[in-house]
């Protein structure tokens, strides 16, 4: 490793090398490359060559072949596959064709006799069928059933109201018995904590003085179709989960971001209630899809917000990188998960939209009169820069920061005499900037210009006093989703980005709102069963 420190390198500039020796000139010449070398190393590293977490990769390259030395590697029988070593009887062969020499199975040599990459490590081998194979329980495997039967606390009734025929009013006749009945887990809040319970639901037949015999039958919602799915999405009153007990494990997967078996397992021990994996997943994707009808009126009433904050993340669907999109106000809060493009912006705000946007320096939101520009984003520029090696960049850095962060300092001061604390502020920002451009140094010379390109959104919230001069809100909004990405690794299909974005939404403009979120959710998944459109988030009553 080299010596060779920070300050050590700030010395060194071309009139130090040419004053120096040819002899010292190699010397130092070798140190720098020993630092390069090491630099190089340490800027390829990723998850995948050291103990980096997967998080620290850059979202760019995760897409990507994985490095050279795995892509070089051939396999040097193209007849070896799967299909060959199903006749192995060793469970330990991984090569059927190389089971008489074991050692030629580790070590390679190429034409001219040099060991090649297998000396180090054998490759395993692709599975093709894996990759083509759908999420989920697989054709054939064991399944489970309840041991014992589930045991109903009470018996809920439903007659026939009208006569399907003639609309007339039907008699309710108790001693009948019920031709069809199914059982439902909900799950109810106690002063203590909460229980789940059992129902038992029964559907009489009604017969009208006509003679038509009417039946009374679980409400039907719309059908979720998701293209490739063995079974779409249906919402039903005839299923196993109520709408509040959906609701929490919608919440435990969403916001306490737990896997489904670690749900499944969750609820078997400490709850006593066994769900298989695929009702799980059947409750947290009802929670999202029955939000999509609140989403779409969140974004027309967030057209109405005067400042909007917005910020995107990285995120993935099925392995390919897409964004998650936020844009908040001081009530709304909506997702998007789509492309960078500018394009999506139209999920979130229209074009009719005449409030202010605050923002980061993400070239799609430029073209817009009234934005401001977040100042975190460029005090966290000028404080890479006071540590640059270039003294003269360094100071330059320390100078942009002192004032970007005084003009913060002395809006936030308030008072009728701020807007004229800042005009010698601007003035020596402006000036900085300027100077700053003409330099040599490449960091520098790009903030500046950055600062002086957009300098009427950088200073807009000198004029306007209600802006906010950073947008933390929406970077605090996708906090969670961030971390929940770097867990789950994203969803898998078109569907599950939306409905994931969709219960961020809902849950987020609840809490801005001061209202319960899980009850407003329990309640729209319970309407969306009937078929009937959820309310809006500012009618429900605050818990």
């Amino acid at each position: 490793m080299s010596l060779l420190k920070k300050e050590d390198i700030a010395q060194m500039n071309r009139n130090y090398f040419q004053s120096l020796e040819p002899e010292i000139l190699v010397e130092v010449a070798c140190n720098l490359h020993e630092l390069a070398v090491d630099q190089m190393e340490r800027l390829e590293q990723n998850s995948k060559n050291s103990s980096r977490p997967p998080s620290s990769d850059s979202p760019y390259q995760k897409g990507a072949k994985k490095d050279s030395v795995e892509n070089n590697v051939e396999n040097p029988d193209p007849k070896n596959t799967d299909e060959n070593n199903a006749e192995n009887p060793d469970p330990k062969n991984t090569d059927g064709n190389r089971a008489e020499n074991p050692e030629q199975s580790v070590i390679d040599t190429d034409e001219k006799g040099a060991a090649t990459v297998n000396e180090l490590v054998e490759q395993p081998m692709a599975d093709p069928k894996a990759e083509n194979r759908c999420a989920g329980k697989q054709p054939g495997a064991q399944g489970f059933w309840r041991d014992a039967p589930l045991i109903p606390e009470g018996t809920i009734p439903h007659y026939p109201e009208l006569c399907a025929a003639c609309n007339v009013p039907l008699q309710i006749h108790v001693d009948q018995s019920p031709y069809m009945g199914y059982h439902v887990l909900e799950l109810e809040k106690t002063p203590s904590g909460i229980r789940i319970f059992c129902t038992l639901h029964h559907y009489y037949v009604g017969v009208c003085s006509c003679g038509h015999e009417t039946k009374a039958c679980p409400s039907e919602g719309t059908v979720s179709t998701v293209e490739g799915r063995k079974k779409d999405l249906k919402f039903t009153e005839y299923v196993l989960v109520g709408p509040m007990f959906a609701t929490f494990i919608a919440a435990l997967s969403n916001r306490h971001r737990m896997s489904r078996v670690k749900i499944k397992e969750f609820l078997s021990c400490w709850m006593k209630t066994e769900l298989g994996v695929g009702t799980i997943d059947r409750c947290i994707r009802e929670a999202g899809i029955a939000c999509f009808p609140v989403v779409e009126e969140l974004v027309k009433e967030l057209q109405d917000a005067k400042i909007v904050g917005l910020d995107e993340t990285p995120w993935y669907q099925k392995g390919q990188l897409k964004w998650l999109w936020v844009a908040i106000s001081s009530t709304i809060a909506v997702f998007h998960i789509g492309t960078r493009k500018k394009v999506e912006l139209l999920n979130l705000i229209l074009v009719s939209f005449a409030g202010w946007l605050v923002t980061d320096g993400y070239r799609g939101y430029l073209d817009r009169e009234r934005h401001q520009r977040c100042l975190a984003h460029l005090i966290r520029k000028a404080i890479a820069l006071t540590g640059a090696l270039d003294q003269k960049a360094a100071k330059m850095g320390d100078w942009l920061l002192k004032e970007l962060r005084g003009l913060i300092h002395a809006m936030a001061e308030g008072g009728e005499d701020a807007q004229k604390k800042c005009s010698p502020i601007l003035a020596r920002l402006k000036r900085a900037c300027i100077l700053g451009e003409k330099e040599e140094y490449s960091k520098l010379r790009a903030l500046a210009r950055e600062i002086l390109n957009d300098w009427d959104a950088v200073v807009a919230f000198v004029k306007n006093p209600d802006l906010p001069p950073t947008n933390n809100e929406a970077e605090r909004a996708l906090r969670h989703a961030v971390i929940s990405c770097g867990i789950s690794f994203g969803t898998r299909t078109s569907e599950g980005s939306r409905a994931y974005a969709a219960l961020l939404s809902v849950i987020e403009t609840c809490r801005l709102c001061n209202i319960d979120p899980w009850s407003y959710i329990a309640e729209t998944i319970r309407l969306a069963r009937k078929g009937i459109a959820p309310i809006p988030v500012p009618s429900i009553v605050s818990a």
